[in-house]
């Protein structure tokens, strides 16, 4: 099992028999066994931890996310050692050679478009041409059709007037925090793979100290993008970022999503991602695993029946 925990309220985070003890200021203590945990997200000034619980989340493999008070991720506390062949998986990352890294690339941003052309069809019946833009994705990308891509996805998605921009207009707060979940639990995928999140293939700024994550959660975010359409069309993007609000956009973990014939939650997908990854970068060759089809994606508005009779 794998869980997302949300603490938004004053509370005592403590270690009891290898469970998260959560001491509210009601006197209710619910508990969660740390082995089901991945992701525990705190969202709130007067949280307190025992040392005790912190070194069982991280020997656990578990992701911390602190918020800020903007209610944004503002830090991730992630396991030290998280894989006993790090050190060779370490070697092979730093080893990749140029044209493998602009081969994977090129597989991350052709994926990526075909999940948005996906979510485009779903949404608005067309894929406005993401689909063959996806098909012409050369090495690198030097042509940026991922920038191409998203000049056509966000104003169909969410409409002519809509501009992707972190402080933006809704929906864009919802796309924010939808990100900066999956990016955490990204980054934990790609530690627990052995690998070093700071050195990416495209990525390079040199403040982003995930730049790997950053470049893996990529064809993963239309997922997040359908979550926060359904969001918007349940008159749920105004607003703040309430506690309702955040459970949508955790929840988007936990979406099924197609991998290798199958449907599995997404947090396993992004392991199997960061897994393929490293074996990528060991054999010098693409062996990339990431979303294969729609699973996952809200599913299509039906047509009304004009021949069905009117309901009495």
């Amino acid at each position: 099992m794998s869980r997302t925990v949300a603490i938004s309220s004053p509370a005592r985070l403590s270690l009891r028999h290898r469970q998260l003890v959560v001491a509210r200021a009601d006197g209710s203590a619910p508990t969660v066994p740390v082995e089901d945990l991945s992701l525990l997200v705190v969202d709130h000034p007067q949280v307190t931890y025992t040392h005790a619980l912190l070194a069982a989340l991280a020997e656990a493999k578990v992701t911390i996310v602190l918020c800020g008070p903007d209610h944004m991720p503002a830090g991730v506390v992630l396991p030290y050692a998280a894989n006993a062949l790090a050190g060779e998986r370490l070697r092979a990352q730093l080893a990749c050679p140029r044209p493998l890294a602009k081969r994977l690339w090129q597989a991350i941003v052709a994926c990526k478009l075909r999940r948005q052309a996906d979510l485009l069809r779903r949404a608005i019946g067309q894929d406005a041409g993401l689909e063959a833009m996806a098909g012409r994705v050369r090495s690198g990308d030097p042509e940026n059709l991922e920038a191409q891509g998203a000049q056509r996805y966000w104003p169909r998605l969410f409409g002519p007037e809509f501009r992707r921009d972190r402080a933006g207009a809704p929906p864009n707060p919802l796309l924010n925090y939808g990100y900066a979940v999956l990016r955490a639990a990204t980054a934990r995928a790609v530690v627990g793979a052995g690998l070093l999140a700071g050195v990416g293939l495209f990525h390079t700024n040199r403040g982003d100290a995930f730049a790997l994550a950053s470049d893996l959660m990529e064809p993963f975010r239309p997922f997040v993008d359908g979550v926060v359409w359904e969001m918007a069309r349940a008159g749920l993007a105004e607003g703040a970022l309430d506690r309702l609000r955040k459970a949508h956009l955790l929840g988007v973990l936990n979406l099924a999503v197609g991998m290798d014939g199958q449907a599995i939650p997404l947090g396993l997908a992004l392991h199997r991602a960061a897994a393929s990854l490293a074996a990528s970068f060991a054999a010098r060759h693409v062996l990339l695993r990431l979303p294969e089809d729609p699973t996952g994606l809200p599913a299509a508005e039906e047509e009304p029946d004009e021949t069905a009779p009117p309901a009495a």
